[in-house]
């Protein structure tokens, strides 16, 4: 499958042939549970109190000559705290029992849970080989809800690399016809519910991925301030990034130099 390679100024300035690992078959599936693993392995374990709903004493004789118990009063043997005594006659009341009103949990969350999901490093690689497939095909791209640009699929000349500013990367795009999508990405929401009250008022959209090929390129600290869009260096995609939310066809972006070492290194293979 041939490409065209744009350049924000000159525009079109070639064409290149886009290398094997962009012809796998398309295995939404697969995707999906390569993207679990991903997300899974970030998940922080959590648990309650080992010792919650039982941090106070609850022991009473259920022992039929033993003084100041709770034998011949006629009450079930539930566990209960005692609130105050006169001689033999307690006030009392329920207690520990999950049950019972401020009693431990029956099963509660237990931080030794292993919440990591694992994927075989062969379906791993081809499960990133069918995303990076899936972003080239507009109409895939465009069910994910991306705005897509009419020339799509094309790749970004090498110079873009090098791009030093933000507002000259955002110029970029928007000659690059993804001002619809930028547009797209600049509506942010106010979150549901009790999230928004926890640092997480806001909701941003997924804009374009840009993939790179070295982690000194210029373009990867002049976007990363762009809200919704994400940069990548191309030896380091996954699933995640390719396909958030287990919905392949993120609108990506590649440069020419991401491609030639794709290509030259056999990443993903």
């Amino acid at each position: 499958m041939k490409v065209a390679v744009m350049d924000a100024v000159k525009g079109e300035v070639g064409r290149v042939e886009l290398p094997f690992q962009f012809n796998e078959e398309f295995h939404p599936d697969l995707i999906a549970r390569a993207v679990l693993a991903v997300e899974s392995s970030a998940r922080q374990p959590f648990g309650s109190d080992p010792e919650g709903g039982k941090k106070y004493s609850a022991k009473l004789s259920r022992r039929r000559r033993n003084y100041k118990g709770t034998y011949g009063h006629g009450i079930s043997r539930v566990p209960r705290k005692i609130m105050s005594h006169s001689g033999t006659r307690f006030n009392w009341t329920a207690a520990l029992a999950s049950g019972t009103v401020g009693g431990k949990q029956a099963h509660p969350p237990k931080s030794e849970k292993i919440w990591v999901k694992k994927i075989n490093k062969v379906e791993n690689r081809k499960a990133i080989r069918s995303a990076l497939a899936a972003t080239m095909v507009p109409s895939i791209v465009g069910t994910r809800g991306h705005s897509v640009p009419k020339s799509f699929p094309f790749i970004a000349s090498a110079d873009f690399e090098a791009v030093n500013k933000t507002k000259s990367v955002v110029d970029a795009l928007r000659k690059l016809g993804f001002d619809a999508e930028l547009a797209r990405i600049s509506v942010r929401t106010i979150r549901a519910g009790k999230g928004k009250m926890r640092s997480r008022r806001y909701k941003v959209k997924k804009g374009p991925l840009i993939v790179v090929s070295k982690e000194d390129a210029a373009i990867v600290k002049a976007a990363r301030n762009i809200m919704g869009i994400d940069v990548a260096v191309v030896n380091r995609l996954n699933a995640y990034l390719l396909a958030p939310g287990t919905a392949p066809g993120r609108l990506t972006l590649f440069t020419q130099a991401a491609i030639e070492r794709l290509e030259k290194e056999k990443l993903f293979a």
